[in-house]
């Protein structure tokens, strides 16, 4: 349920492991690299941190070298960015790890011609899930509403072994549990109101196209307005600003380039008022944090697995969304493919939800700092004082520290575990040595190696 990049890299996984596996997708699939109304918030900037790149490329070898020869930009960090947090801008040190910052609809179509020429792979296009079929101990299909042509409005039904739920944050998966006798899940939440506008800009000659690829002022409690420019594939700018609820971005044309003023440098609104517009501004405001925990006790069917979004949705601020979902379909494949173990449902949920726990203890352990957040899990545990102290420690020091600052970025990008912040060079620097003063303007410029 579902064709977005969760749903699609499922179901490739499992065509290695079943005769027919058919994405149901609400939406037709555009031509081309162009956004869905499936994914709103697709017209948004996105990134594909280290972690999901490494899960990517392993499902589908080759994939990063076709994204680099579409031109996505390959931004390093920190040397290709002007970044700040709290006031400190940070250091442009030589790059430790590089994202991609194109946008949602080319990776997504690089993706979906990828896994759609799977023979075993079919599509169901313009069709509503509206129910599950089955009973409390298993789903054994789905029932489909169609929405458009002849057919629209009818119901039918597609019966399955599996039923995989990809449908995304708006998942209506809980309430039909319940309506075949099941037992919907317990849902974690933590939402800060965060919201967000973006437009697509193009700078003037000579200003981010040179040693500089972008900007980016990220949020905290004491800092609560964020906002950048991201590079696309065409050689324009993806321009985000984001406010806390009460103080939402506008989408209205001047005023959108004056909520950059509030935030903490004007680098940005000086960009915006030299840069040409080439879209209108999109607003987006669905950001909480939820997992639905199916892996705890319960009485919930066999047959029927959830992941990405329908399973664990991040505040997209945080850029782990596709790396995410990347991750959760290595991770099925190979709790699928280990021999030592029978695939049960509850064992193959575990290991999927088990893919997205960094990802959420990064979002949910931020927001859950911010004003205002509210939530079933904004509280947290008494362990996560102690945890807190450290990482504070820790934040001082990355923007500035290199040893500090590879590790940080390292966790930050799921590129390694959260283990790496504790490893004896690391914890010297955060526990012993000063935070270095902050840099107060952005450094115009890498700095070279061994300066």
């Amino acid at each position: 349920m579902g064709g977005s990049l969760a749903g699609l890299l499922a179901a490739h996984v499992l065509a290695g492991h079943a005769d027919q596996v058919t994405v149901v997708e609400r939406d037709s699939f555009p031509e081309g690299a162009q956004p869905r109304s499936g994914v709103p918030q697709g017209r948004h900037p996105h990134v594909l941190l280290e972690g999901g790149q490494t899960a990517l490329e392993s499902l589908l070898p080759g994939f990063l070298a076709e994204l680099r020869a579409a031109g996505a930009p390959r931004v390093g960090m920190p040397s290709d960015m002007a970044q700040c947090q709290d006031g400190r801008w940070f250091r442009r040190l030589p790059a430790t790890t590089h994202i991609y910052t194109g946008s949602r609809a080319q990776l997504e179509e690089l993706v979906r011609r990828r896994v759609l020429a799977n023979p075993v792979i079919g599509v169901v296009e313009g069709s509503d899930v509206v129910g599950l079929l089955g009973d409390a101990s298993r789903v054994r299909g789905v029932r489909l509403r169609d929405r458009s042509g002849d057919s629209r409005g009818e119901e039918r039904v597609l019966e399955a072994d599996l039923v995989v739920d990809a449908s995304g944050s708006g998942t209506k998966a809980p309430q039909w549990l319940t309506a075949i006798g099941a037992e919907a899940p317990h849902e974690e939440t933590i939402d800060t109101g965060l919201a967000y506008a973006s437009r697509i800009y193009r700078g003037k000659p000579g200003a981010l196209d040179g040693d500089t690829l972008g900007y980016y002022v990220y949020p905290s409690p004491a800092q609560v307005h964020a906002g950048g420019a991201l590079p696309l594939e065409d050689g324009s700018h993806l321009v985000i600003v984001s406010g806390l609820r009460g103080d939402e971005p506008p989408t209205g044309d001047d005023a959108f380039v004056a909520y950059a003023k509030k935030l903490p440098h004007p680098l940005l609104h000086r960009w915006l008022d030299e840069a040409e517009p080439l879209t209108p501004p999109f607003g987006y405001r669905r950001t909480s944090n939820a997992r639905r925990r199916y892996d705890l006790p319960g009485h919930r069917p066999a047959g029927f697995l959830a992941t990405g979004d329908a399973l664990c949705t991040f505040n997209p601020i945080y850029g782990q969304g596709m790396a995410v979902a990347a991750m959760s379909a290595v991770a099925l494949r190979d709790v699928l493919a280990d021999p030592r173990e029978t695939p049960t449902t509850l064992r193959v949920q575990r290991a999927v939800l088990a893919a997205s726990k960094q990802a959420w203890d990064i979002s949910a352990g931020a927001d859950r700092k911010m004003p205002g957040a509210v939530g079933t899990a904004v509280e947290g545990k008494p362990a996560d004082r102690a945890a807190d102290w450290y990482l504070a420690r820790v934040q001082e020091r990355y923007p500035s520290d290199p040893v500090v600052g590879r590790a940080f970025r390292s966790v930050l990008t799921l590129a390694a575990p959260v283990t790496t912040l504790f490893a004896p060079p690391v914890a010297r620097a955060v526990l012993f040595q000063p935070a270095a003063p902050p840099l107060t303007e952005p450094p115009a410029a890498p700095e070279q190696p061994g300066a």
